[in-house]
């Protein structure tokens, strides 16, 4: 009797060759679509097409598959987070939340209920099963590496899940797509918030957090222009500032490096080589470790603060169970309050935290 296996499909080219592969290996597969957003502006959600997109897929490989609808788990659970995080000047990852929350708890609650033990998604990531214990490991395509989404994870939902994509690269996905005629085989990789989709990031943040115009002021504390909103930037950005030349000597480009929110004020520098947008320490809070992991701090350990950032060394002094002082080998670029960091023993994700400034 073959084993049942529940697959997360999204309409994109990543689940779809995810449930053919399983199907190849001798699974009996089963398809789901969540829906997680409910809004009735087509403008803003793209999820009917999405799922469209899915059961043409699903109608190509002859697997069953029904949606369900997670929006009041994802609103609650994830947006709301979203949300007041960028309500309070920083930069959440919602990814992170909605693969902890959504899609390895709601969604495998959801299929072990329909008597699977197991679920599936179309991530770039492996699972390791060594020692009495599951691992989770970077992605054989570095480019697409996915794990630093996943870090939040603990053992129970990595043993019930796979990732049939781990040992692929994105080519060789839309090959496999392409010569199994899957109508996902040339379909764009979605980007944007996670299960809201593409759009215009600034217009999206208006229809729920009001805007509040300000100064943007140099360090050197002179006016350099205006914001329309602390929300709609983050450390380290450059575009989008409309701060032009005049305000000193350099010819150099402007980044955001901190906000004031009493004043509301948007606080800048000029040229990518200013020391103030570096860290040579930063404090990760909310820490979760995959594995019951007692850390060394004598060890050097690799992160990760953003996504497909090139792996930093650094060391890790832990101030309680639930935060670590990390200092980096190399002081590192736009450190975002609220971001995540993710740390790595070579390819072995070990878990992560949200970043905070680190004041001496």
């Amino acid at each position: 009797m073959k084993q049942k296996i529940v697959v997360g499909i999204s309409g994109g080219v990543d689940s779809s060759v995810a449930a053919l592969l399983l199907s190849e290996q001798g699974y009996d597969v089963e398809c789901i679509f969540m829906k997680n957003w409910e809004n009735q502006d087509d403008e803003i959600c793209t999820s009917a097409d999405d799922y469209n997109d899915a059961l043409q897929v699903c109608n190509v490989l002859g697997l069953p598959v029904h949606s369900v609808n997670f929006s009041k788990e994802y609103w609650n659970k994830v947006f709301s987070y979203f949300l007041s995080e960028y309500k309070a000047g920083r930069t959440p990852n919602p990814d992170v939340l909605c693969n902890r929350e959504i899609k390895f708890k709601a969604f495998l609650n959801y299929a072990l209920k329909l008597g699977v033990k197991k679920i599936a998604t179309g991530h770039y990531a492996k699972i390791e099963y060594k020692n009495s214990e599951y691992k989770l490991l970077k992605g054989k395509d570095k480019n697409k590496d996915q794990s630093y989404f996943l870090y939040m994870l603990s053992h129970d939902p990595l043993s019930k899940s796979e990732f049939p994509l781990g040992d692929l690269n994105k080519e060789d996905v839309r090959k496999i797509a392409k010569k199994a005629g899957l109508p996902t085989a040339e379909k764009k990789d979605s980007t944007g918030i996670c299960f809201v989709g593409e759009q215009n990031f600034k217009e999206f943040l208006e229809r729920y957090l009001p805007a509040n115009p300000g100064d943007i002021i140099s360090l050197e504390q002179k006016k350099v222009g205006t914001h329309s909103g602390l929300m709609y930037y983050t450390i380290g950005q450059r575009k989008g500032l409309g701060v032009g030349g005049g305000h000193s000597n350099l010819s150099s480009p402007w980044y955001v490096v901190g906000k004031d929110m009493i004043k509301n004020n948007l606080i800048v520098c000029q040229g990518k080589e200013n020391p103030s947008l570096y860290s040579e320490k930063i404090i990760a809070t909310n820490l979760h470790w995959i594995s019951n992991l007692k850390l060394d701090t004598t060890k050097e350990l690799t992160a990760k603060i953003r996504y497909r950032q090139k792996d930093q060394f650094c060391n890790i002094e832990a101030l309680n169970n639930n935060s670590a002082i990390v200092t980096f080998q190399k002081p590192v670029f736009a450190a975002a309050p609220g971001q995540s960091i993710v740390f790595y023993n070579v390819d072995v994700c070990l878990g992560g935290g949200i970043i905070e400034p680190y004041v001496n």
